[in-house]
């Protein structure tokens, strides 16, 4: 009996988008909003989870997958850049520590320069220019 329901659900989804990252991010948020419905005892956030868990379903059922596949692909490439910039904000305020940085006046390069070596004359590596700042 289990295995044709198994089965049925197999055939049912066929053909269909599934789950993927954005029903994932989706089943968090509607998570977070019911919690917060009954935290605050506010009905707009059950409202709006449940309009949230609308789309989600309807996404998973889905059958036009190409346009489903589209949105997911969007909402990674927002995600991975968030997760460039949080990375490169994280690795420039170690680096804050230990070194200044400078754009270049002429072609505006980020210039790394250790700290603490008083007025330095700095080298663009990009266009070569030269101008002198306090490290």
């Amino acid at each position: 009996m289990v295995w044709r329901m198994k089965e049925k659900f197999y055939q049912f989804m066929s053909g269909r988008n599934g789950v993927d990252d954005l029903s994932r991010l989706q089943t968090w948020m509607t998570l977070i909003l019911l919690v917060l419905g009954i935290i605050t005892r506010l009905g707009l956030f059950t409202v709006l989870a449940l309009l949230v868990m609308i789309h989600m379903y309807f996404r998973m059922f889905s059958k036009n997958t190409s346009k489903r596949y589209e949105e997911n692909q969007k909402y990674l490439n927002f995600r991975y850049q968030r997760t460039v910039g949080w990375n490169r904000f994280k690795k420039r305020a170690a680096e804050s520590r230990t070194y200044r940085f400078y754009k270049c006046p002429s072609c505006r390069q980020r210039v790394r320069v250790p700290k603490g070596h008083g007025k330095v004359e700095i080298t663009c590596p990009k266009c070569r220019a030269n101008f002198i700042r306090k490290s």
